[in-house]
């Protein structure tokens, strides 16, 4: 999967459908450095608040503890990742390829572009 954050960053992760999209979250935060503190989900369309959205404990089957295999994502599929409801990151995600290998391995970065700082404030003095 191709994570954009804009053209010039990104991160393209392999990831096994037998992870969660849980995993898929960590995944991406771990890739950017981020914290893992704030809430997130995964919309399979283009609007992050309407009802297509798997968000992070949520009581019903749009839970993000769903496997990845079972949201049916297809190639080319486009898709989007909310983390932090303050902050608003917004990360556009592409299903580049779909394998159909049953050996499991663990979610890994395979290319990186660019860097982003999740707090890039947090030395200024505000006194």
């Amino acid at each position: 999967m191709k994570v954009f954050y804009d053209e010039d960053t990104y991160r393209v992760i392999e990831i096994n459908g037998k992870d969660t999209l849980d995993n898929l979250s960590n995944a991406i935060l771990n890739s950017f450095n981020f914290t893992h503190e704030h809430m997130y989900l995964f919309s399979m369309d283009d609007n992050p608040y309407g009802d297509n959205t798997y968000q992070l404990n949520a009581n019903s089957d749009k839970s993000t503890n769903v496997s990845i295999n079972d949201i049916k994502l297809v190639e080319e599929q486009f898709f989007l990742y909310l983390y932090d409801f303050g902050g608003e990151w917004m990360f556009s995600i592409l299903v580049e390829k779909i394998s159909s290998e049953s050996k499991y391995n663990e979610p890994k970065v395979l290319e990186s572009k660019g860097k982003l700082e999740q707090y890039p404030d947090e030395d200024e003095d505000y006194f």
